[in-house]
């Protein structure tokens, strides 16, 4: 009786520290007159009662169907990330798949809902938040999936020559791998790269839509439009893979460097004309021009949102093209145009496609602290500091000046 009843007070202590800060002293209370009720089943009896009442406050009805739905799909992502016996590191793919759903389904929802306040009454924060869960839960089995088919060792002799150059060896004399054995998969580095990326994205997608960050709905709008006409450019670029060159096999050679410039400066321009924008587009309930700080942040909020959202865009839409490419023969014969093809030299091209998808991860990483940078720059330089009027007073020998 006395586990039991420890359980129950300890998850009665979790639901009223989720609770909001009005509400909390209400649930200590609650808590606190189980001692004045007879000890054994009929104070568990009550503190079951009341943590049935917290559980009702803590988690509204209606949001109980959107969450079992999300958590539904994240069990799916975490069965086709579940790395198989045969693969190297399963360990690792095993602690990807489930702190996958323990972070986006459970952990920094409610650590948001503490912290950060409700959602932004706006329909549009709340649709970013689930693009964004949706995003996550779809990147990291495609991308797992897509690393381990890349390590499979073959078990063709010239299949394993192959495979073994493109592992940086100019021969199979030490090579290693076992055929028919994925030699490896994401290390720990890895993994703890990969968490650190979602928890960035997951996080900073969940405080831009919360009510404490007070982002306004035109900035949010701002930003991911200006990261969706970059995302659209720069899946144009790179379908297959990020690389030095153009991946797009529709667009060969030259015939993509109009693309590549536009990508360019979407990646340094796109931030700060957010930033511009939603600066100026911010306005208080009179219409009257908010004070400068204010104005910067939300373009500095407009600017990152923008170039995290192209990143994120198009690593999970390029990363589910290369996938599909590797996988399904049918769009193989789309990407080479109905080239015939040997089985060796199409192996090779899987082969190499698929490496290429490594590369997003730059993207992920580097594509918001681009966006930071200039839509800060931008926002300072669009929205200055209002210097103070100058105020001369000059008496007998006496002359001051205010506001230098």
């Amino acid at each position: 009786m006395s586990k039991l009843t420890w359980v129950v007070a300890a998850v009665a202590r979790a639901l009223a520290w989720l609770l909001p800060a009005e509400r909390r002293g209400w649930a200590e209370a609650a808590w606190a007159e189980a001692h004045a009720v007879p000890p054994g089943l009929t104070r568990l009896a009550w503190r079951a009662g009341g943590m049935w009442v917290l559980a009702r406050e803590a988690l509204r009805p209606g949001r109980l169907g959107r969450a079992a739905l999300f958590a539904a799909a994240a069990a799916a992502a975490a069965w086709a990330a579940w790395p198989q016996p045969t693969a190297d590191h399963v360990a690792e793919g095993r602690f990807n798949a489930v702190a996958t759903v323990l972070l986006v389904v459970a952990l920094l929802p409610l650590l948001s809902w503490r912290f950060f306040g409700p959602t932004s009454p706006s329909r549009f924060a709340r649709s970013l938040r689930v693009l964004c869960g949706a995003a996550i839960l779809a990147l990291v089995p495609a991308f797992v999936i897509l690393l381990q088919s890349n390590r499979l060792v073959p078990t063709r002799p010239a299949y394993y020559l192959v495979w073994c150059i493109s592992q940086g060896w100019s021969d199979t004399q030490g090579c290693g791998g076992v055929p028919g054995r994925s030699s490896g998969g994401p290390t720990w580095e890895a993994e703890i790269l990969i968490m650190v990326l979602i928890t960035g994205y997951v996080g900073l997608t969940l405080f831009l839509t919360s009510r404490r960050a007070r982002i306004t709905r035109s900035t949010l709008a701002i930003g991911v439009g200006t990261g969706w006409l970059f995302g659209v450019v720069m899946l144009a670029v790179d379908p297959l893979g990020f690389d030095q060159s153009a991946t797009n096999p529709w667009l060969p050679g030259s015939d993509v460097d109009p693309l590549v410039v536009l990508a360019w400066l979407l990646l340094f321009g796109g931030p700060a004309a957010a930033a511009v924008l939603a600066g100026r587009r911010v306005r208080g309930p009179d219409g009257a021009w908010l004070p400068h700080n204010h104005r910067i942040r939300q373009g500095v909020a407009a600017g990152v949102l923008a170039n995290g959202t192209a990143a994120m865009f198009t690593t999970t839409l390029g990363t589910g093209l290369t996938l599909l490419t590797v996988r399904s023969p049918w769009a193989l014969n789309v990407v080479t145009h109905g080239r015939p093809m040997t089985a060796l030299a199409t192996y090779r091209y899987t082969l190499n496609t698929g490496q290429h998808a490594g590369g997003y991860l730059l993207m992920l990483m580097f594509f918001p602290v681009i966006g930071l940078m200039m839509s800060y720059l931008a926002a300072v330089i669009a929205s200055p500091v209002p210097r103070l009027p100058e105020i001369r007073s000059s008496g007998p020998g006496l002359s001051t000046t205010y506001g230098e």
